[in-house]
């Protein structure tokens, strides 16, 4: 039987301030078990870039990642944001290890192509080391994985945290019973977007495709749905989605086969 494993993403609003920052910490040290998270950080970046006098220019919410762009978001999300984590988590006695995805070639990318838009030093993941992460999470490690890869030539790669988190979850499935939590701003998928109650407890497949067609499920909640399924297809045991201050309880919107 294997070992339960769950891994957290959350978003860079949850970590950058220091309230809900301190209330994850919180919650993330009561969940028993092996566990990872997954951390953004792009309000801090985009701060720090302003201040350099760097511009931060965005395409459907996605960072263009310009040369001086990755050198503000390399020490913001693999510095700053991830060693406040880090030290947050050894203060409640969590044994926490932060990474990129050069550290140890955990997650290595490939830059992504330009096609209609040239989105600069993003990578898109190639390949997960479960093998290494599953090392360090046996011997009572917790990985605190920043948004960065690397491409094995020596470049780092601003890459998306959901990605990471799924990408990571799938690697890790045939070694652990993984749950993959993703946190966002709402209680969990909405029946009714106006109600913040009108959770939907779970979605499968079929239910997913009736969603859509009826306009319930629209926008940004589409491809975080299909990177669910993708999970569950890839062997990850539960995926769920819900709010960060709900992590270590119930709720939320469970996605299942």
């Amino acid at each position: 039987m294997k070992e339960k494993l769950t891994i957290i993403k959350v978003g860079g609003k949850i970590v950058e301030e220091e309230e809900t920052l301190h209330r994850l910490l919180a919650d993330f040290s009561a969940i028993g078990g092996h566990k990872l998270l997954v951390h953004g950080g792009g309000r801090s970046a985009t701060r720090l870039a302003a201040r350099l006098g760097i511009e931060s220019k965005m395409v459907n919410g996605r960072r263009i990642t310009d040369a001086e762009t990755l050198q503000v978001v390399t020490m913001v999300y693999g510095g700053l944001v991830n060693k406040n984590i880090v030290a947050g988590l050894q203060a409640r006695g969590v044994n926490a290890i932060g990474l990129t995805g050069a550290d140890m070639d955990v997650i290595r990318s490939v830059k992504r192509p330009v096609r209609e838009v040239d989105y600069g030093f993003v990578g898109d993941v190639e390949k997960v080391n479960a093998d290494f992460l599953a090392t360090l999470i046996r011997g009572g490690m917790v990985p605190v994985m920043a948004p960065l890869t690397h491409d094995g030539q020596g470049s780092m790669l601003n890459t998306n945290a959901d990605t990471i988190a799924g990408e990571t979850a799938k690697a890790l499935a045939p070694l652990f019973d993984v749950t993959l939590v993703y946190c966002f701003e709402k209680k969990g998928v909405l029946l009714d977007e106006n109600d913040d109650d009108s959770v939907i407890p779970v979605i499968t497949p079929q239910d997913f495709k009736n969603y859509v067609e009826q306009g319930v499920v629209q926008g940004g909640m589409i491809p975080k749905l299909e990177n669910s399924f993708s999970a569950i297809d890839a062997g990850v045991t539960q995926v769920i989605i819900t709010q960060a201050s709900a992590i270590g309880g119930e709720g939320g919107t469970i996605i299942r086969k």
